[in-house]
């Protein structure tokens, strides 16, 4: 494994083969894809800790998703990536949305997990309140931001037969500094939908029955207006919030490697 730090932002390069960007949510970090890892053993995966994240929180300026497509596009350049495949989760399958309609030369599928074009209006004022109690909390606005979103996050089949994945995210959560967070929440809260309707390439929606960012509705209108999409599926999976690859781990593998392999036949042919 190799690390890079790009104009200050934290990128992990692993393996050969075809090229996989993977963006996280906010909360998250490069190891939101860890248990993804297993089914890209093959490829030349690129995960990033997005600006304002993980190892990248002392990033200078205002942070936008304009910023991080950004900052993704540069790291693309910098480490010599022309095509590959983009996988997001939460805030992140924004940021691929973006980079999917704005640079689709570069974008060969996309496979986002917890899904949104942006948050609706009504949970714009929420995500605010949370950067403001993150802001002028600390730590103690972190923790108790985290344990709301334990509750609320995860679904109850997690919160109750899966420990370990309950830690992963407490952890991911709780490494975020309060100010660093808050500015993440505000990009998440002034994010715009990319323009979704001209996405040509591949497009896999996965999302659980109980995510209330992604609800499998809102995933399936999404879906709807794919309409240049070479193809588009929607998996909803049972007992699952919004923490879909560390939840369902074995269910988001299977379909993250059953894309990526159709993708790999259809390009052979």
């Amino acid at each position: 494994m190799s690390f890079h730090s790009i104009d200050r932002m934290a990128v992990e390069e692993e393996g050969e083969g075809d090229a996989v960007v993977c963006v996280h949510g906010l909360g998250g970090s490069s190891n939101t894809f860890t248990p993804l890892m297993p089914v890209l053993a093959r490829q030349r995966v690129l995960r990033v800790d997005l600006p304002g994240s993980g190892r990248s929180q002392h990033a200078e300026g205002p942070i936008s998703v304009a910023r991080l497509a950004d900052a993704v596009l540069a790291a693309c350049a910098r480490l010599g990536v022309q095509r590959a495949h983009f996988v997001g989760h939460s805030l992140g399958t924004i940021v691929c949305q973006h980079l999917a309609a704005n640079a689709p030369a570069l974008v060969r599928s996309l496979a986002l997990f917890g899904p949104l074009m942006a948050p609706p209006d009504a949970a714009r004022s929420a995500i605010r309140a949370r950067a403001a109690k993150a802001r002028s909390q600390g730590a103690a606005g972190m923790q108790d931001i985290t344990s709301a979103l334990l509750n609320t996050a995860l679904s109850a089949d997690t919160r109750q037969r899966q420990p370990l994945a309950v830690a992963f995210v407490r952890e991911s959560l709780m490494r975020q500094e309060g100010e660093a967070y808050a500015r993440l929440c505000e990009a998440l809260a002034d994010a715009q939908p990319a323009r979704v309707e001209t996405i040509a390439c591949p497009v896999l929606l996965v999302t659980g029955d109980e995510d209330g960012v992604a609800p499998p509705q809102a995933v399936r209108a999404l879906a709807e207006r794919l309409h240049a999409a070479r193809s588009t599926r929607v998996v909803v999976l049972p007992r699952s919030g919004h923490w879909t690859p560390v939840e369902r781990v074995a269910e988001c593998q299977a379909e993250l490697r059953d894309f990526i392999a159709a993708q790999r036949q259809e390009s052979s042919r």
